[in-house]
């Protein structure tokens, strides 16, 4: 039986949103410090008390709540940074969105979908970086039969080898589908259906989608709920920051979480918080009417951590190497590295005019995870989790009490030991080597005893070795 919120956002209520920021009202350090030692039990988060955080500008009051998230982060997730590649497979799209270089009638930009071969092509490049999982991304338009076209580009990146190289999770950023479409995508082994609402301001998205299927707010909207009758229990949301006031935003998101939270019993696994950068033939993304500061989206990525404890936090590389840096120490637990936004991109390189934005942080994956390990965070390439079947409520009831960190921590240490051997010159695996001694030495006793045994397996040239 269909609900209304399987097309609706019905769960968005504007009224309270607005309500809890005038609410909130100026800075009050003695609300805020309650809220701050509330987020320290990792419970999450009321609508208020984020309200209540988005108003800190005290100096004082912003570096408690930066600790704050700094030991909430470490408590559930340690460490440990996951990284993944994204991977374009199409820059072809009906939609008519300002913001977006891909729009159906900006006419600087080359469009192509790539062929079966080239996407495999495009994954075995991003296998020789030492990538193990991707994030695939195509416009909302596709070649031939529609989704048959994604469908055979999953198979193509699974199936591609780079001598015994293989991506082991393809996670997929996709224009919403209908349960039925859903169901088939979930057949094909994906990890996390990743969807943009870009803004939960209702006359804001009708100003910058003018055309084509994504002008309908609801049916973006209610698309986790259709991913999740149709089985697919890991979602991930995300906002463009930057169209609208980045606090209406934040809090409709998490009512959005709330949402899936008390019909399905999961919330989303990962939220990403892109800012709108500059995309050819879009005055709207060079000149952003709601530009978030530094100062502000650095607060922003802090209250997340705090509002939705349990879930991960994407960085892009639409960021610069410095705002991702301290990113990291605020809550985010995954990252984009060596980046391409355009089809092709990793055989031609980087080329703006196909490009959906413009990148900020144009590093190459070893040189991130030296990065990384400099600044005593441990890479991570796993993907145990998706494998074992600790997704959705599984993974949430580790999550959710800070028992994920026994899982993650040792994973990220055996995959980094296996990209250290495989990938890595001398300098980068002494010092990776060195990174991962001193994860062990603060490791709790039975984390550790894992770690060292999977260590033990990749020493012997074992492969693909995790719990």
């Amino acid at each position: 039986m269909m609900y209304e919120a399987d097309s609706k956002a019905i769960w968005l209520d504007e009224a309270h949103i607005e309500t809890a920021l005038t609410s909130a009202g100026q800075e009050d350090a003695g609300r805020i410090r309650e809220v701050l030692a509330r987020a320290r039990d990792l419970q999450g988060l009321r609508l208020e008390d984020v309200a209540a955080l988005m108003a800190v500008r005290a100096p004082e009051l912003v570096q408690e709540l930066h600790a704050t998230a700094r030991q909430v982060k470490e408590e559930i997730y340690g460490n440990r940074i996951v990284l993944f590649a994204p991977l374009y497979i199409s820059n072809l799209c009906a939609n008519e969105c300002l913001y977006c270089a891909f729009r159906k009638t900006n006419t600087e930009v080359n469009r192509r979908a790539l062929s079966m071969d080239g996407i495999a092509e495009e994954t075995r490049i991003i296998l020789r970086q030492g990538h193990k999982r991707v994030l695939m991304v195509a416009g909302e338009s596709y070649p031939g039969s529609g989704i048959d076209y994604v469908l055979d580009a999953i198979d193509a990146i699974y199936a591609a080898r780079e001598g015994e190289a293989s991506i082991r999770r393809v996670n997929v950023n996709l224009a919403p589908l209908t349960v039925q479409d859903f169901a088939r995508l979930k057949e094909r082994n994906i990890g996390t259906f990743q969807l943009f609402q870009e803004s939960y301001h209702r006359p804001t998205y009708a100003a910058v989608h003018r055309a084509g299927p994504k002008r309908d707010f609801d049916w973006r909207a209610s698309a986790f709920d259709r991913a999740m009758l149709a089985g697919i229990d890991d979602v991930g949301m995300g906002l463009l920051y930057g169209l609208y006031d980045w606090r209406f935003e934040t809090l409709a998101l998490l009512q959005h979480i709330a949402h899936l939270e008390a019909r399905f019993g999961v919330g989303c696994h990962t939220i990403s918080v892109p800012r709108m950068e500059p995309a050819i033939g879009s005055e709207l993304a060079t000149r952003p009417p709601h530009a978030v500061s530094d100062a502000d989206f650095l607060n922003l990525v802090a209250i997340l951590r705090l509002a939705v404890p349990y879930t991960g936090i994407i960085m892009s590389t639409r960021e610069e190497p410095a705002i991702r840096r301290q990113t990291l120490e605020l809550g985010v637990s995954q990252i984009s590295a060596g980046s391409r936004t355009n089809p092709g991109g990793y055989s031609e390189d980087e080329r703006f005019e196909s490009a959906q934005f413009q990148l900020g942080d144009h590093r190459s994956l070893a040189e991130v995870v030296r990065d990384l390990g400099q600044h005593g965070f441990i890479p991570s390439f796993c993907t145990g989790c998706y494998r074992l079947g600790r997704t959705g409520k599984d993974f949430m009831d580790l999550a959710k009490p800070g028992l994920i960190k026994a899982k993650c921590g040792p994973n990220a240490i055996s995959t980094f030991a296996e990209y250290l051997q495989d990938y890595a010159d001398a300098a980068d695996r002494e010092a990776g080597e060195a990174a991962i001694a001193a994860t062990l030495a603060c490791m709790e006793a039975g984390p550790r005893r894992v770690a060292e045994r999977l260590l033990d397996k990749v020493r012997q040239r074992q492969h693909d070795v995790f719990c």
